[in-house]
């Protein structure tokens, strides 16, 4: 266990703060933590499968409308991000990301398995002494077994 002091924003490298934001929302998503999700995005437009939307209140009612939560107060997903890739710029304070995304989901009599697989695009902006999400889009390009995840499974893909 450290013991070293908890570094501020400021003294973590750009790269590891951005990292730290794309694990933050897998986090957040998977504790079903939706008005967190609100607060992680309040500054960011987010689009998924439908119209982008904007603003934390608006970004919690998605994900509260859109995912389903199960007895344990959870989604009972792991969102799997790899491949990320992050480009700095430290003169103007922005950033782009790019990375995979697969999501694994298991429940009692569903076993373990992945249902979503895609990429996020995002950028970010150093705001007031720390770096926050300004957009993540969201392309989903596989889809198995939704119906325990979506409130409404999409179309054939």
């Amino acid at each position: 266990m450290s013991t070293s002091p908890r570094m501020t924003d400021d003294q973590v490298p750009s790269h590891r703060a951005i990292e730290n934001l794309i694990a933050r929302y897998a986090e957040l998503v998977d504790d079903g933590d939706f008005a967190g999700l609100g607060v992680l995005l309040a500054d960011a437009t987010f689009t998924g499968s439908g119209e982008p939307v904007r603003g934390r209140e608006a970004i919690e009612k998605l994900f509260r409308d859109t995912l389903i939560v199960h007895a344990d107060g959870t989604p009972r997903t792991q969102h799997v991000t790899t491949n990320v890739a992050v480009e700095v710029d430290e003169l103007t304070g922005t950033a782009v990301s790019r990375s995979y995304v697969t999501v694994l989901q298991a429940l009692p009599g569903l076993p373990l398995q992945p249902i979503a697989a895609g990429r996020y695009h995002d950028r970010f902006q150093h705001r007031e002494g720390r770096w926050c999400f300004v957009e993540r889009r969201v392309r989903i390009t596989l889809v198995g077994e939704v119906s325990h995840h979506l409130r409404q499974a999409p179309a054939n893909r």
